[in-house]
């Protein structure tokens, strides 16, 4: 890393609390990312927040192709440096959550690995902007505040278990592959974090309702589920009846259903709808 801040003093770059901008500063840390994502020589990867591109020419020399996007164009001459001789990476300074479907397939093919090392600020609407659109990565390797990367991999039940656990766990297996302490970031934020790894495995059809179903289901946390399906528009009368048959009580809050007792749930509301 001493190289990469020597690049970064060079040109004078400042790092911006607007951005979340802290910048993995170990070589062994970076290709224990690289591993973890499994990427290969015949990978195409989509990376966001390169940063100062030290996991980017780490990904570069693994994959196929990778393709970055970053949202400060300060780090221009940066990744220039930094990213020198590696021609299989494509930098485009753009905010990711403007990617459009389109775009994504075009520079990254149908089947691509998603890696980043995420700000908290972006880690759910990055989270849910690429593993809920048409094209989801066949596997992510995120780095993210390791409260979040609990909260991913928690069991129902749990305090750390919520919406985003079980609207995830729809279309993903999910592990936390490794801790990473705070003091491996330049400049040294005030969390750990730690690498999350997402494989993609549809438990559905129809993965976008039970998401929905979720998301009402956790609307408000106190509140029963029936009760919460009731505020959304959904029969009291059937949820009772769908969760009788389920084997759960009637005063069940959301919390305690997994993944796929929510796809159950959903399967039976919709075949008595019908």
């Amino acid at each position: 890393m001493d190289a990469i801040n020597d690049i970064l003093k060079d040109n004078g770059f400042v790092f911006s609390k607007k951005f979340g901008q802290n910048f993995i500063s170990d070589r062994n840390l970076l290709r224990a990312i690289v591993s973890d994502a499994g990427v290969t020589t015949a990978d195409s990867v989509v990376e966001i927040g390169p940063g100062a591109g030290s996991l980017t020419r780490e990904l570069a020399g693994a994959a196929l192709k990778v393709t970055a996007y970053e949202i400060d164009s300060r780090l221009a001459p940066v990744l220039e440096k930094t990213l020198e001789g590696a021609d299989n990476v494509e930098i485009i300074f753009k905010d990711a959550m403007t990617i459009t479907d389109e775009e994504l397939i075009a520079r990254a093919g149908r089947d691509y690995i998603l890696v980043a090392n995420l700000p908290y600020y972006i880690t759910t609407p990055i989270l849910f902007r690429f593993t809920e659109c048409p094209y989801p990565p066949r596997t992510a390797a995120l780095m993210v505040q390791k409260e979040v990367a609990e909260r991913l991999a928690a069991k129902p039940g749990t305090a750390q278990y919520g919406a985003i656990t079980a609207s995830v766990a729809v279309t993903y297996d999910v592990t936390v592959t490794r801790n990473v302490s705070r003091k491996m970031f330049t400049p040294v934020p005030n969390v750990d974090s730690a690498v999350v790894r997402l494989d993609l495995n549809p438990k559905c059809r129809d993965a976008a309702g039970v998401r929905k179903l979720i998301r009402a289901a956790f609307a408000m946390r106190r509140k029963t589920l029936s009760n919460n399906l009731t505020a959304a528009g959904i029969s009291r009368t059937a949820t009772e009846s769908a969760l009788e048959t389920m084997g759960f009580a009637a005063d069940i809050r959301g919390e305690r259903l997994s993944a796929a007792d929510f796809i159950a749930l959903y399967e039976l509301l919709n075949k008595n709808k019908a």
